[in-house]
């Protein structure tokens, strides 16, 4: 993900603290009180990675094969495969077929809607492609989670009516997260508080985007008692400060959770997307430390090696 990538020397300047909760957040936590068992999902944006064989996947995988790897080591996928084009319904059936058949963790997708919906048609006469869409995806049955819609970054305010109105068209049940890139959404008071009203009161939830360069969409507001988080890293290089940043998240959701937040979604992200599964595999370990999360930690192949070498030894 390049979304708002700032030069490797710029890093240390950039002010991580999380902002304060929005005022849509006291709203929508208002009155609720913290649930026994919250559900946690966390995982990666992509499964097809060949730097992650002799990682995570087995020496020799195939790419064929690299679902019914990450599977076995994650609960969820951001799937950002099906934004480049409407999928297949037989293409959604042979993806779940392979969460059926190789995970045992409560897998989910999470897709997002295809740019045809979001960028080319705008929202705008867009039922044929929305259509063809929800068919395909409801193929996922019981492993589909939350739909993302990823708006563009001119798609601002001055849209609000073509939002809300396509919003409304959607199935009432279909669970879906807004993702909002045009600054005045966050930076006009009134387009903010507007934006955040209509998505509590239609029942979707908020993307919140955590990248280096894009602050503003940090915007702390939660519509729905889930969160959605795109959190973006910065690499090996600078592990340490993602570090620091993902134990500021822990901070915060245990604030929410304690307040009623019911579902976290967690969707880790980098630049270079070859070391990804390190930083899920601590924020896994944060989350069941700190929130009382029960996520499996990522399995590395390196772990396994040491272990036999170990058993060997005694």
């Amino acid at each position: 993900m390049d979304f708002g990538k700032v030069a490797a020397n710029e890093i240390a300047s950039v002010d991580f603290t999380l902002p304060k909760d929005g005022k849509q957040t006291a709203l929508t936590l208002s009155g609720h009180q913290s649930v026994k068992e919250p559900a946690f999902y966390v995982g990666c944006a992509k499964w097809g990675r060949k730097e992650w064989v002799n990682m995570i996947y087995p020496l020799k995988t195939k790419e064929v094969d690299f679902l019914d790897q990450y599977v076995k080591h994650f609960n969820s996928i951001e799937l950002n495969a099906v934004f480049y084009s409407i999928p297949s319904a037989d293409l959604i059936r042979k993806w779940k077929q392979k969460a059926e058949e190789n995970s045992n963790n409560g897998f989910v997708f999470c897709p997002k809607f295809s740019r045809t919906i979001s960028h080319i048609k705008r929202l705008k006469d867009a039922e044929v492609p929305t259509d063809l869409y929800l068919s395909s995806i409801h193929e996922f049955g019981q492993f589909l989670g939350p739909c993302f819609l990823q708006l563009g970054d001119n798609f601002g305010p001055k849209n609000f009516d073509v939002l809300e109105n396509y919003l409304k068209l959607l199935p009432v049940d279909l669970e879906v997260f807004v993702e909002l890139r045009h600054e005045e959404w966050f930076t006009d008071e009134i387009a903010r508080a507007r934006l955040f009203e209509m998505l509590a009161r239609l029942k979707k939830g908020a993307v919140i985007t955590d990248a280096s360069g894009r602050r503003d969409c940090v915007h702390m507001e939660l519509t729905i008692p889930e969160i959605f988080i795109r959190f973006v890293g910065n690499g090996q290089e600078f592990k340490e400060s993602d570090f620091a940043r993902i134990d500021e998240w822990v901070g915060r959701i245990k604030n929410w959770l304690d307040k009623g937040l019911k579902k976290v979604y967690f969707f880790l992200h980098q630049h270079d997307e070859k070391d990804t599964p390190i930083l899920a595999d601590y924020t896994i370990r944060q989350f069941n430390k700190h929130l009382g999360a029960n996520v499996p930690t990522i399995n590395f192949i390196e772990d396994k090696k040491e272990n036999t070498k170990q058993s060997k030894l005694f």
